[in-house]
């Protein structure tokens, strides 16, 4: 079902997304309305356009594809599901998911992966092709954030500063040869390893399928991993194992 959302108040569009019985909808003419499938399972959804702020907050299974940008907290506390962008996120991208996978083509803002968690099975994913700002992964509990930096030449690390600031859990993986000089006390970085890019290769390859990279010119390229020091006071508080 194509759904114009020209001029649509956001309420409005998001009670019409919630409660159409179609398990297959189209928005077109999306200028940033908010909370966009906010908490949606099953649905499968394609926004033409911007979409608001929280899109996709509290997602427990639905898919949602953005052909255009997203704004601030897109995946908010996400359980289950996906979320791919066709363009960049605004800051606060996958604020304290705790499941699914998101997926950026571009770039994202400030705070990018902020309180991520894990638990169990749940195990959230967030890939951003491009750069992102500063504050990357700040007080990361758990599941995997990577940043590609596709539009840069692979040398410095595609990030902002105070990279995984209070990280007590998870991991990242920055494609880079150089680390940023001002990662905090209890960050540890290394080369990734053989062993650690086949953990994160099936979601390499689910980005490269979704926007069309060549996923060979991936395996060309130094990663970086960073983990947080076992010996975090704050571990056992925050993360499950």
């Amino acid at each position: 079902m194509m759904i114009d959302a020209k001029n649509m108040p956001a309420k409005e569009l998001c009670e019409i997304v919630k409660h159409e019985a179609g398990k297959a909808l189209v928005l077109d003419n999306v200028n940033g309305q908010r909370y966009i499938a906010a908490g949606l399972g099953s649905k499968s959804i394609t926004i033409n356009g911007t979409a608001g702020n929280a899109l996709g907050a509290y997602l427990d299974g639905a898919k949602i594809t953005v052909n255009g940008n997203a704004q601030d907290a897109c995946g908010d506390t996400m359980n289950d599901g996906a979320i791919i962008i066709n363009g960049s996120s605004g800051d606060a991208t996958g604020y304290a998911m705790r499941g699914g996978r998101i997926y950026v083509k571009d770039d994202a803002g400030y705070r990018a992966g902020i309180h991520m968690k894990a638990y169990k099975e749940k195990q959230p994913v967030l890939i951003v092709g491009g750069k992102v700002g500063s504050f990357l992964g700040e007080y990361q509990a758990g599941g995997i954030i990577i940043v590609l930096g596709l539009d840069g030449d692979g040398e410095k690390a595609p990030v902002g500063r105070f990279v995984g600031t209070g990280m007590h859990g998870g991991k990242m993986f920055l494609r880079c040869k150089e680390l940023p000089d001002d990662l905090p006390a209890q960050i540890i970085p290394h080369k990734a390893t053989a062993a650690d890019m086949d953990y994160i290769d099936k979601y390499l390859t689910e980005y490269c399928e979704a926007f069309g990279v060549e996923r060979d010119n991936l395996k060309q390229n130094d990663f970086f991993v960073l983990e947080p020091d076992t010996k975090n006071p704050y571990k056992q508080l925050y993360c499950y194992s």
